[in-house]
């Protein structure tokens, strides 16, 4: 495989830094809506879902590493 093809596979950094921002602010604002007692709503089995606070999950301590 070429030097060209490999580099074209390869994610940039930024849109790995992008991906994780992005991942670590919807886990503080799914935890923040956990101890407010507010509900979330997620799309799921294609259709939306509201999920009370007292069914979320608690946020692992290493998911926003």
């Amino acid at each position: 495989m070429s030097e060209k093809r490999k580099r074209a596979r390869r994610i940039p950094t930024v849109v790995q830094n992008a991906g994780k921002a992005l991942r670590i602010a919807v886990a503080k604002t799914i935890e923040e809506h956990r101890l407010s007692g507010d509900p979330i709503v997620v799309w799921k089995n294609g259709r939306v879902v509201k999920i009370p606070a007292s069914r979320i999950p608690r946020r692992k301590a290493s998911s926003t590493r």
